[in-house]
Parts: structure tokens; sequence; C-alpha cells
């Protein structure tokens, strides 16, 4: 069980680093790679953009995630039993 929150947790951590690259790199964000990546990540990053607003042209909001995703996978995984 502890093997599949970490392996969850790095695979949307490494999502939500595929989209912020994908909007450096693809300019376009109409690009279907760049929507389909952006549709499973929004829903996750709405919440913190609503209670952290940009700083400048600086999204600090998906750093923010990737925070948080590691501190849900480390309580989950103390919470289990050993």
């Amino acid at each position: 069980m502890v093997q599949l929150i970490r392996a969850l947790a790095n695979l949307v951590t490494l999502i939500v680093i595929v989209d912020v690259l994908a909007s450096w790199v693809l300019p376009n964000p109409y690009h279907p790679f760049r929507l389909a990546v952006h549709r499973l990540v929004e829903p996750m990053l709405a919440p913190i953009r609503r209670l952290l607003p940009p700083v400048g042209m600086i999204d600090f909001s998906p750093m923010v995630l990737i925070l948080l995703i590691q501190v849900i996978e480390v309580v989950l995984v103390n919470l289990l039993p050993r």
C-alpha cells in the first residue's frame, strides 16, 4: 500500500511539472498536449489560486500543490499500520 501511495504521489507531481514545462515550451494554450495536461492539473490548482494570487508574473500554485502532495503522502504513509 505504501508503494501505491508513493507511486500516485510521484505521478501527480510529475504531471504538475509537465504542465508547468508545457506552459513554457508550448506557447499556444490550445495545443492538444497542453490542453490534456492542463485539464488534469487545473482542478487541483484552482483552489490554491483562489487563496494564493500570482505574485507579478509568477504563479506559485504549482509549487504549493507539489508541497501539499508531499505532505499528504507522508501523512497517509504514517497512518498505515506497520
